[in-house]
C-alpha cells in the first residue's frame, strides 16, 4: 500500500491559471495554506458507514431504503453544522449552499452520492460526498468567503441510473420513473419516500449556464493509480456505454439421442460468442472493454440441447465510434459462429449512454491545484458512470480520482487509504478556489 506523499512538478504550483495570476480566495487570508481536516473526513466516513452496515463490513444502503433515508438525514445535519443552508429539490437531491461575496453569480458545485449497490463498500460515492462537505466546513472554519456561491450536492440514487443528476439536467422523467429499484420501490415511489415530488421533477432541472463549474472527487474503482504509485488522477472523461440483448436461436432436442454432428446447440453458439467478445476487445489497443455479463439457456434442462440462449453484450469507451467499430467486428464473429453451429443471432440495443469528456480547462485547474500541493498526477478515463456525466451537459465538468487499493469496488473489500482521501479533498478544495478566482468565470461557458 502506498502511504507516502508524492512530489509533483514545481512549475505546476506557480499560481498561474491559463497564463494568469490567480489568487486562491476572495480576500486576503490563508490562501495556499488552506487544508482540509483529514481526521474529520475519516470520522465522518466511519459514521456514514454505519448506515446500512452488513455482516461483511460493507453496506446495503440502496436508494430509497430505510438506511438511505437515515443517512440522508445525517448528511443534512452535517451540512448545517458546516454552515450550509440546506434544501431538497423536487427530485430528492440534497443541496447545501454557502453564499458568495457576489451571490448573483452562478454557483460552483461539488458533491457525489451516498447510496450503494447491494453488498457495496464504504467509499464509492461517499468519499466525494464527505470531501465536498469538508470543503464547505474548511471554508467556514477559516472564514473564507468565495466570490461565487458554493453548492454541495448529494445526488439521490446514483447506483440505479443516476436518477438525481438526470433530473437536475432535465431528462424526461417518463424514461425512468416506473423502473424498479433494489429497494423494491419504483423510482416514482422512492422519490416520494425520500421527500421529493415526482409530479414536479421539472422544477429540479437546471439550465446550461446556471452552474459555473462542477467538480466531483471519487475513488478510482480500478488499480491504475495504485500500480503507478500516483496519488491523484485527472479524469479525461467518462466512457460511453452501449448494451445489447443477444439471442441465439438453435433447436431444442434430446441430449441422449441427437448425434453431435446433427445438433443446433444455441448454448454452444453463445459460448463461442462470449470467447469472441474477449478476443475482439483484446485485439485492438486502447482502454475500451467488452463484457458478456448474463447468459441463460432455454429450456434449461440437463438432458435437453439448448434451443435458445439469451445473453447481454456491453461495450464501453470514451469514443462511441470505437464502440461501434468493435460491435461491427462482433457481428462478423457472430455470423461465423452461426455458420459453424447452425444457429442464428439477433441483436437488440437495450441501453446507451453518451460519453462525457471533462473540460480541458477544468483538467488544468486540477493539475495546478495538485502541483500547488506537491502531488503528482496521472490522466486516465473513467470506466464507470458518475453523476458528473449528467452535469457535464450543464457546466464545465472535472473529476478527481484517488487510488483504490487492489482496484476493488462495489464490494465490502473496497478501500482507499485515509491519506489518499485527504490528498484528494485538498486538491478539490484548491481546484474550487482557483475556479472561483478565474477572471473570466462568468457563466458555465466562460471558464
Amino acid at each position: 500500500m502506498h502511504r507516502r506523499r508524492f512530489i509533483g512538478s514545481a512549475a505546476a504550483g506557480a499560481g498561474f491559471l491559463f497564463g494568469r495570476n490567480v489568487p486562491a480566495v476572495a480576500h486576503a487570508g490563508p490562501g495556499a495554506q488552506l487544508r482540509v481536516n483529514g481526521a474529520r473526513i475519516a470520522e465522518r466516513l466511519r459514521t456514514l458507514a454505519q448506515f446500512g452496515r452488513n455482516a461483511d463490513g460493507g453496506i446495503d444502503r440502496v436508494a430509497y431504503g430505510d438506511a438511505d433515508l437515515a443517512a440522508r438525514d445525517w448528511v443534512m445535519g452535517a451540512m448545517r453544522e458546516a454552515g450550509l443552508d440546506v434544501r431538497m429539490d423536487t427530485a430528492g437531491n440534497i443541496i447545501g449552499r454557502r453564499a458568495g461575496l457576489d451571490d448573483a453569480r452562478p454557483p460552483l458545485m461539488t458533491g457525489s452520492h451516498i447510496d450503494s449497490v447491494p453488498g457495496g463498500g464504504n467509499y464509492d460515492g461517499q468519499v466525494g460526498a464527505v470531501a465536498a462537505l469538508e470543503v464547505a466546513q474548511t471554508l467556514a472554519d477559516q472564514n473564507v468567503r468565495l466570490r461565487h456561491p458554493l453548492e454541495v450536492v448529494i445526488f439521490q440514487n446514483e447506483e440505479n441510473g443516476k436518477v438525481g443528476s438526470k433530473a437536475m439536467r432535465g431528462q424526461d422523467p417518463a424514461s425512468y420513473l416506473d423502473l424498479m429499484t433494489h429497494s423494491g420501490k419504483m423510482i416514482r415511489d422512492g422519490i416520494r419516500f425520500i421527500g421529493g415530488d415526482p409530479a414536479r421533477l421539472s422544477e429540479a432541472a437546471r439550465q446550461p449556464g446556471s452552474i459555473a463549474a462542477f467538480l466531483e472527487l471519487h475513488i478510482e474503482q480500478g488499480a491504475v493509480l495504485e500500480r503507478a504509485g500516483v496519488p491523484i488522477g485527472i479524469v479525461l472523461g467518462i466512457v460511453g456505454i452501449k448494451r445489447w440483448a443477444v439471442t441465439v436461436e438453435g433447436f431444442a432436442n434430446h441430449a441422449g439421442t441427437t448425434p453431435m454432428d446433427q445438433r443446433r446447440d444455441a448454448l454452444l453458439g453463445a459460448a463461442r460468442f462470449v470467447d469472441a467478445a474477449n478476443r475482439v476487445a483484446r485485439s485492438v489497443p486502447g482502454r475500451h472493454v467488452a463484457t458478456v455479463g448474463t447468459l441463460t439457456a432455454e429450456p434449461g434442462a440437463p438432458n435437453v440441447i439448448a434451443g435458445r440462449a439469451l445473453l447481454t453484450l456491453e461495450m464501453r469507451d470514451l469514443e462511441l465510434d470505437t464502440v461501434d467499430g468493435l460491435f461491427e467486428r462482433m457481428r462478423v464473429e457472430a455470423d461465423r459462429v452461426a455458420a459453424e453451429t447452425d444457429t442464428r443471432f439477433e441483436f437488440t440495443e437495450i441501453y446507451r449512454t453518451l460519453p462525457a469528456r471533462t473540460d480541458e480547462r477544468m483538467r488544468a485547474v486540477i493539475a495546478e491545484a495538485a502541483g500547488e500541493l506537491n502531488l503528482a498526477t496521472q490522466s486516465l478515463p473513467s470506466g464507470a458512470g458518475h453523476d458528473a456525466q449528467e452535469i457535464a451537459q450543464l457546466a464545465p465538468m472535472g473529476m478527481i480520482f484517488v487510488p483504490s487499493i487492489g482496484g476493488i469496488s462495489h464490494s465490502p473489500r473496497e478501500f482507499s487509504e485515509s491519506v489518499a482521501i485527504e490528498n484528494g479533498a485538498n486538491v478539490l478544495l484548491h481546484a474550487l478556489t482557483r475556479c472561483d478566482r478565474h477572471p473570466d468565470l462568468r457563466d458555465a461557458h466562460a471558464l
